[in-house]
């Protein structure tokens, strides 16, 4: 460790490292700035608005410990938090803008390494993202899932169980009373999302990439094994540095499909899929939707999990974790990619019992045969579309209907109720508006409810499509990220109320039932309508001006690839 980088900042008797060493002792020992101890942030997410990264102060000091015990020295680093249920209008919207001030401060300042604490849904890509563009030594610490809780004797899903009792409220068959009773039941503990929401999912995916601790994604946030784990990652981003472990040593084309199959294995969020390819992005591999269908089709979904199945993520914990689940696609897995451990993934899948089989499902009886996220393409969606056939209605897999087209989310919330709505179970519901430019920030409203009067007469699913995403907690057959979306001239701005619209998942296809000429001479016509006022500043503009689509990631077109960790001139 004689070429630490820090030592740029700190070896020396001139000004500048006279100024970098003084103002940053304050307590320290003699010898932690002497060039010789390696500095590590701990990237903290923490927020109290951050309602699911509230406790990751708490693991920022276990890492600090083990950083300490190690040798090298911790420094907590703040970063942009983003709680996805808190900001308006989306806090995709800023997940790019996260990730590109994430990469400035890991680059700016006199670190080698750094621990990423992430937890809510968009704090894991954000720091993985950031590390992968700046490309130093970097470990990820997921911040963990809370306790089930539990409303008149039964176990609620975060998240889920709103979709579902929301519904049920808006159905009549529960009164609002019974609804809103349940919320002080929903948030039992610290931690994120107990279903296989996107929190869990992207805690998976870090996992599968070879950026975790063995083991860690999954481990409830109030259990004490998660401090436990906290420390041994303080301790081991020592090691990375030492070795000169780096994330494009560890985040291959090979991890990514892990990653992938990962993903489908648990019954995963969609939005794995934007995050996936943003963060392939920014190392330069060349990750496609065509990846996802060929890595993820015929992968079983076997964690029973909601919204797919039925248990919680504490329960996955108990029957054996993560690797228990991922030790039973051990041969759908690519052998080479190796974790921040040094050691490939496959190396700690050995001896991975199941303790519960009706929580990780054997190969032989899985949730779902076949349910990795599937894309579609067609006519309608000739960039590409998403659905997860692991949360839809089978039978609604294959369907011709007739589309009912809202143009934004508040004619859709203005007209859905609505008793004279021409509407009926087979009908297509089409919503537009949505995507990364249009909204903007791409939404998580693909899950539009159902019509009041088809929820009163007994209807909980229809087809739904349209270019925003979806919550990874929610459910349905929801066709999602149509690219390009309408804002961007996209098909999905054509279609007309009437129009006929087939799905067929194992087809792979999503079309529009109007011929070319047809779509042409709409084009012609057609006038691109905003929801919103042009935003005249700021991060919006920027945002707009420069996003891409939902088929590349979703990510600034200016951040795609890395700028590395060279600070170049002095700031005296």
């Amino acid at each position: 460790m004689d070429d630490l980088r820090s030592a740029d900042w700190y070896r020396g008797g001139d000004r500048n490292s006279y100024i970098h060493r003084a103002w940053m002792r304050r307590g320290l020992p003699d010898d932690a700035l002497d060039g010789s101890k390696p500095q590590i942030a701990i990237a903290n997410t923490a927020s109290d608005l951050t309602p699911c990264n509230m406790h990751l102060n708490e693991v920022a000091e276990s890492v600090k410990q083990g950083i300490w015990a190690a040798g090298g020295v911790p420094y907590n680093l703040p970063v942009v938090s983003l709680g996805e249920t808190q900001v308006k209008p989306t806090a995709m919207l800023w997940r790019n803008m996260a990730a590109m001030a994430m990469e400035e401060m890991f680059r700016a300042n006199p670190i080698d390494g750094v621990v990423l604490l992430g937890g809510c849904d968009k704090t894991i890509p954000a720091l993985l993202m950031a590390a992968a563009s700046v490309n130093l030594p970097a470990i990820v610490v997921p911040g963990g899932p809370m306790l089930t809780g539990h409303f008149r004797g039964e176990a609620l899903g975060c998240g889920t169980d709103v979709w579902r009792l929301s519904e049920e409220a808006r159905a009549g068959t529960i009164t609002n009373g019974q609804f809103t009773e349940s919320e002080g039941s929903m948030i039992r503990s610290k931690g994120h999302c107990n279903t296989m929401g996107t929190a869990s999912t992207m805690a998976i995916v870090a996992e599968a990439l070879g950026m975790t601790i063995p083991g860690f994604a999954g481990t409830p946030a109030p259990d004490s094994r998660l401090l436990v784990m906290s420390h041994e990652t303080g301790r081991l981003i020592v090691d990375l540095v030492k070795h000169d472990r780096r994330p494009s040593d560890i985040m291959t084309k090979g991890s990514f499909l892990n990653a992938i199959v990962a993903v489908a294995a648990a019954g995963g969020s969609t939005n794995s899929v934007v995050h996936l390819l943003a963060i392939a992005g920014r190392l330069g591999i060349d990750l496609t939707l065509e990846d996802f269908d060929v890595a993820g089709r015929g992968v079983p979904v076997l964690a029973n999990l909601q919204p797919s199945g039925t248990f919680l993520m504490d329960d996955l914990y108990r029957a054996g974790g993560v690797l228990a689940l991922l030790a039973q696609v051990k041969d759908l897995l690519h052998p080479e990619p190796i974790t921040v451990t040094g050691a490939p993934l496959i190396d700690y899948l050995e001896n991975r019992p199941v303790y519960d089989a009706t929580v990780i499902l054997p190969r032989a009886t899985p949730l779902m045969a076949d349910a990795g996220i599937a894309v579609l393409r067609g006519n309608l969606a000739p960039s590409g579309a998403i659905i997860k056939p692991a949360a839809a209605t089978p039978a609604l897999l294959h369907h011709r209907g007739p589309a009912l087209v809202f143009d934004s989310i508040e004619d859709m919330h203005a007209r859905i109720d609505d008793p004279d709505l021409d509407v009926d179970a087979d009908t297509v519901l089409v919503l537009r508006g949505c995507g990364p430019r249009g909204y903007p920030g791409m939404p998580e409203v693909g899950n539009m409810p159902i019509p009041r009067k088809l929820l009163e007469a007994g209807v909980r699913d229809m087809v739904r499509i349209s270019d925003a995403r979806m919550s990874g907690t929610a459910y349905g057959t929801v066709v999602l990220h149509v690219a390009p979306e309408a804002a961007a001239g996209g098909p999905l701005g054509l279609v007309r109320t009437g129009d006929f619209i087939e799905l067929d998942v194992e087809g792979r296809r999503l079309h529009l039932d109007v011929s070319d000429a047809e779509l042409a001479a709409r084009s012609q016509s057609a006038e691109t309508v905003a929801a919103f006022a042009a935003p005249t500043r700021g991060w919006t503009k920027l945002y707009i001006e420069h996003v891409m689509q939902a088929d590349t990631g979703a990510d600034l077109d200016f951040l795609i690839g890395s700028s590395g960790d060279r600070a170049t001139r002095e700031s005296h």
